[in-house]
């Protein structure tokens, strides 16, 4: 379970009803919203909640880094609460679910130097695709 509340609270972050439903919404394990699923959840918890206020909260928690936007293919973009814990993901190429997955290693490590290019890399960004257990029975 993401800690997405406690670390909002933590950071003295103002509480509006509005912001702590769409808090709220991406608080969990391998949570991967789009903004327009945000917006469906919030509303169910909260129906006055509007569209430009989901998107405006959404867009300040990735200013803060306590949510990640994922783009992992030409869909839409995803919002992430594991912000904190360094991670992968894995993308159903049929249905578009992702995971977080978190493998043993160092990938900044397996790029020889020779490869860099003269670049200091100092992050690493892995997405690991295939096809989810529903696809593949369907």
């Amino acid at each position: 379970m993401s800690d997405l509340l406690e670390r909002l609270r933590g950071r003295g972050w103002r509480m509006t009803a509005q912001r702590r439903v769409v808090a709220e919404v991406l608080d969990g394990e391998h949570v991967h919203l789009t903004a327009d699923e945000v917006h469906a959840r919030a509303v169910a918890k909260l129906p006055e909640i509007s569209r430009a206020t989901v998107y405006n909260t959404l867009g300040e928690l990735v200013s803060l880094g306590e949510v990640l936007e994922v783009a992992t293919d030409k869909r839409a973009k995803r919002y992430d609460p594991n912000a904190h814990r360094p991670h992968h993901h894995l993308v159903c190429a049929q249905c578009g679910a992702i995971r977080d997955v978190h493998p043993i290693g160092n990938p900044l490590a397996d790029l020889p130097d020779t490869e860099r290019f003269g670049f200091t890399v100092s992050d690493v960004e892995v997405t690991y695709r295939g096809v989810c257990p529903n696809c593949a029975a369907a």
